[in-house]
């Protein structure tokens, strides 16, 4: 498991279990138990860490994303473990540089946690939750636009750049 992969989920199982005790267990204590059962070789631990405190200190705005998202969806009635995918999936998207986390790394990172810890739907869910946020973030039109959208113009884009050398 690759070793970004591996911090996400620690990231994940650690507020789970925080979430599921309703925040009234030690969060520190919480992330130092699982780094130890589950990333004792993991060499970039700060990442778990950067992980679980950014969620923490943007919980409110993170839940309030996800209502204005999923309104269907009241935060409490979401999965423990897919809400709190969804936090780490939108605290990413909003917080991580884009260049180390590209957001379409972030949502696909959320979609493989829900696969591996979630429900049956727990993947379409979280990137249709996800995929709506990402649309709403500045700067969305400008990724789009900077893409060719198909092998066409991929292929013309090719050519330019051949004839230009």
């Amino acid at each position: 498991m690759a070793s970004r992969h591996l911090s996400r989920s620690i990231a994940m199982q650690s507020l789970y279990e925080w979430d599921f005790s309703d925040k009234e267990l030690d969060l520190n204590t919480i992330v130092e138990r699982n780094l130890e059962e589950f990333g004792p070789g993991l060499e970039d631990k700060t990442f778990v860490w950067e992980l679980v405190t950014g969620v923490v200190e943007h919980l409110k705005e993170l839940d309030n994303i996800i209502k204005t998202a999923a309104p269907q969806w009241p935060i409490n009635q979401i999965s423990i473990v897919d809400r709190n995918i969804l936090r780490l999936g939108i605290y990413e998207l909003l917080y991580e540089d884009k260049k180390a986390v590209p957001p379409k790394v972030a949502i696909n990172e959320a979609i493989e946690l829900a696969k591996s810890f979630g429900g049956e739907n727990s993947g379409k869910f979280i990137n249709g939750v996800l995929g709506t946020v990402y649309k709403n973030l500045p700067g969305y039109e400008e990724d789009k636009e900077k893409k060719p959208k198909n092998k066409k113009e991929n292929k013309k884009e090719v050519e330019k750049i051949k004839k230009n050398k």
